[in-house]
């Protein structure tokens, strides 16, 4: 099982990503630890906004890739029309 996750920033960006494992990649990227990507270390943390699960890593890198295409609005309309309960994961 592959997640497709976007977290928001504490300056409000949205980051994009993909993993095997949601619950140890975000509190990754939330702590500011070494395994955090580039762009979040330049912020002061973030939060996980939302976040889809894909059978196979190649359509959970596909998917990621067409959310990265999204503008900000259309990241913002796809967290609000599917508010998926965050503490599941």
């Amino acid at each position: 099982m592959f997640y497709v996750y976007i977290l928001r920033t504490t300056a409000n960006t949205l980051y994009s990503g993909q993993t095997n494992n949601l619950k140890r990649r975000v509190e990754e990227h939330a702590t500011l630890g070494g395994r955090a990507s580039k762009y979040i270390k330049r912020f002061l943390g973030c939060k996980l906004v939302y976040y889809e699960i894909w059978p196979t890593r190649s359509k959970a890198m596909r998917r990621e890739i067409e959310l990265k295409k999204l503008s900000h609005i259309e990241k913002e309309t796809l967290i609000k029309q599917n508010q998926i309960p965050l503490t599941n994961f």
